[in-house]
């Protein structure tokens, strides 16, 4: 795709490692990025590559013994904070990064304002040189806009002109012309909006800088990158050139083996009654889910960054507004348009966010009074709550779900991920849900509560709980799932049942996204 240079690369990477304790996260990775290429960056979640990103970035330090090397120059490691903009690197992350009240102009200089001492701004020649940068590239974006009037693909944009206008400004001292790290930039993007910002890669690349395109779209890969490496489990898997690749090749590296090409069968009925519902949902990305839930089952939603998937929890729940359809539990009927979670709650339909503590618990209240959060009626006395019988229960509901310690006073912060994730667990399972929600419900929680979660779900499940699970954890789904629906651009592109459910086969149908047009999505 770019004109590569034959000069030396422009950024080399040997022997890089990092531990998080007893874990290792990256394991003597070594990367080559040539100037004037797109250089893909792949893998599972947890394969390394954030922390890559973040090593670069000068928020970790390797392990001693990596070495760096920019534009042929060797660069002493750690890197400090704010060290890779002398050094030719600019970063573009996920959420950009950018002040929404203030306008364009004011985001793409702030940052310059900030490290050079300006007594005066010339805001009329910074005008002139924005617009010119902007006319340079084609875009046609008003410097004068704020930010948080723009839509997603404009606050993308200019995130990655800021990002090359940085490097410019300190182009004297590293001597390249730059290398843009763009970390996920589209999920959140129509195809439109992906095609713009490709072009704008193109136009950069053309100048002669060099971008690390970080993905989990394996199309992407294909279409904007000249080579690409794949991470997994914080080794180098492999590295291909893309001009002529398959997908096939990509996700075989990913996975660790060869997964044969999904095809299409009916497995056999599950036999549970289907007593549950959703017609026509529609959210923010989610498009037109019709889905039927039998008795007892999980099912698991699952699909790349954006694909819509881990929405549909929090659309069922009311806690994001659906724009359309309709719930279905055991003969009762709700509008999605105008649910709530309160309305959600007193039908026996809970949920459990990923954010632990920003949206599920409250970290500075007690546990008891966390489990008791959807039960409080239980303990209602004349003059408010019987706060002696809550923590009675409460220490007897801990032992159950083996809270460790068991301690009812105790904050739920100043538990593990894993004992607070089992707090916030057992206080919907203590209601006797019709339907459990459930986002990422082991992000960031330890093998062995881990396992206790499966086994909580699992009793659930066996006591007639319907459970829906949204992930992007696939060997998770793989153990605790009787079927998984894969994502893909808001629909559900391939649903898998009985032997197909499996780690490899999930992974394999995330990175690929056929539309499966026989699936018919009942239980």
């Amino acid at each position: 795709m770019a004109r590569v240079s034959q000069a030396g690369p422009a950024l080399e990477i040997r022997n890089l490692s990092k531990r998080f304790g007893g874990a290792i996260a990256l394991d003597r990775v070594d990367l080559t990025v040539r100037r004037g290429e797109v250089h893909g960056l792949l893998g599972q979640n947890g394969s390394g590559k954030s922390t890559l990103i973040k090593i670069l970035s000068g928020f970790h330090a390797p392990e001693p013994g990596a070495t760096l090397s920019l534009y042929g120059r060797e660069v002493a490691l750690p890197l400090q904070a704010g060290d890779f903009r002398n050094l030719g690197l600019a970063f573009v992350h996920q959420h950009l990064g950018l002040i929404p009240s203030l306008s364009v102009l004011e985001n793409i200089c702030l940052g310059e304002f900030a490290i050079h001492a300006n007594w005066r701004i010339d805001w009329k020649g910074e005008l002139a040189r924005i617009r010119a940068v902007f006319a340079e590239y084609g875009l046609a974006i008003d410097p004068m806009a704020r930010i948080d009037q723009l839509p997603q693909v404009d606050r993308c944009l200019v995130a990655i002109v800021r990002a090359i206008e940085e490097v410019r400004a300190n182009q004297e001292s590293h001597g390249g012309d730059g290398i843009l790290v763009l970390d996920e930039p589209t999920p959140f993007l129509p195809r439109a909006g992906v095609e713009q910002l490709f072009a704008l890669v193109r136009q950069v690349v053309a100048k002669g800088a060099s971008v690390i395109f970080v993905s989990h779209d394996v199309d992407e890969i294909l279409e904007i990158t000249d080579r690409a490496t794949v991470l997994r489990d914080g080794r180098v898997a492999g590295s291909v050139e893309t001009a002529g690749a398959r997908p096939e090749d990509f996700v075989e590296m990913i996975v660790g083996r060869r997964v044969d090409h999904y095809r299409s069968r009916h497995s056999a009925e599950t036999g549970r009654k289907a007593v549950a519902a959703v017609v026509g949902l529609s959210g923010s990305v989610c498009r037109d889910l019709d889905l039927s839930l039998g008795e007892g089952e999980v099912v698991g939603l699952t699909g790349l960054i954006g694909s819509g998937f881990d929405e549909v929890p929090a659309l069922l729940y009311g806690a994001r507004q659906a724009s359309a359809g309709v719930l279905e539990v055991d003969g009762a009927s709700f509008d999605l348009t105008e649910m709530t979670p309160l309305r959600a709650i007193e039908s026996r339909i809970a949920y459990l966010p990923a954010d632990r503590i920003g949206a599920s618990g409250a970290g500075s209240l007690p546990v008891a009074d966390n489990l008791a959060l959807p039960s409080l009626s239980r303990f209602a006395a004349r003059l408010g709550v019987d706060r002696k019988a809550m923590f009675r229960w409460a220490a007897k509901t801990g032992k159950a779900h083996d809270v460790r310690p068991n301690n009812p006073a105790l904050n739920l912060e100043n538990l593990s991920g894993g004992n607070q994730q089992k707090v916030l667990l057992a206080k919907w399972l203590e209601i006797a849900p019709r339907l459990l929600l459930l986002d990422e419900p082991t992000q960031g929680v330890d093998v062995g509560a881990r396992q206790q979660v499966f086994a909580a779900i699992d009793a659930a499940s066996r006591a007639g709980t319907i459970v829906v699970c949204a992930s992007t954890d696939a060997e998770q789904l793989a153990q605790i799932c009787n079927r998984v629906l894969v994502f893909s651009q808001g629909r559900v592109a391939v649903e898998l049942r009985g032997e197909d459910v499996t780690k490899e086969e999930i992974t394999f149908q995330c990175y690929t996204g056929q539309t499966n047009s026989e699936t018919m999505l009942t239980a």
